[in-house]
């Protein structure tokens, strides 16, 4: 962590554990090095810190790239390394700067639901993390969100002191589907994007909120 991401990382998990009382279960099953992708359900603005806080090694985050416009913010999110993305947060330069991010041996937060549940409920993946994940050869370490819609959910204005938890689990390995992916039909392929979506989000649906 550089001086700037660290001092995030302190108060980040110094208001989640004042303010929000938070819980971490497994944050061990993260690895400390190495390419790693955590894919997280989606609630709310608070999910990325709070995914990012409960592992003790620096994230790569995404934000919309509108956001870079804002001059002090944007200087923050570069110190942080933040990747900036289009609207659909898949395509383009946004897509390579995180696999860049991934070759290098760094650690990446997506999201495979691609917004924010206007419920608090889970959402069906989109394809987009499929496909990143087929182009990477990182690991995907599931992670699951506890609390924070009821905590900060789109409708709010201002977070509200709610218990909050984070559970991570056990890493994943598409070593199958990337070689199927090498020489299948692009039919076949879009399906392994939409497969390797649906295999995250159902290991981020079976993480329940304690110790196993």
């Amino acid at each position: 962590m550089n001086t700037s991401y660290s001092i995030g990382w302190h108060f980040f998990r110094g208001v989640f554990s004042t303010y929000f009382r938070w819980k971490v279960y497994n944050p061990e099953r993260v690895p400390l090095s190495g390419p790693v992708i955590l894919a997280s359900n989606h609630a709310s603005y608070i999910d990325p810190p709070l995914v990012g806080a409960g592992v003790r090694r620096k994230i790569n985050y995404l934000a919309r790239d509108t956001i870079f416009k804002v001059p002090v913010l944007a200087s923050i999110l570069r110190s942080w390394e933040v990747v900036p993305v289009d609207r659909d947060g898949g395509t383009g330069r946004g897509l390579r700067m995180i696999l860049e991010r991934l070759e290098r041996g760094g650690a990446i937060i997506l999201f495979p639901e691609g917004t924010r549940s206007r419920s608090g409920e889970l959402n069906p993946a989109r394809s987009g993390i499929g496909l990143t994940v087929i182009k990477s050869a990182a690991p995907v370490v599931p992670a699951r969100v506890f609390g924070t819609y009821r905590a900060f959910g789109a409708q709010m204005r201002f977070p509200r002191p709610r218990s909050l938890a984070v559970k991570y689990g056990q890493p994943m390995y598409f070593e199958a589907l990337r070689a199927e992916a090498r020489d299948c039909p692009k039919p076949r392929l879009k399906e392994i994007y939409q497969q390797v979506a649906d295999e995250i989000m159902a290991a981020i649906a079976r993480l329940e909120a304690k110790e196993d």
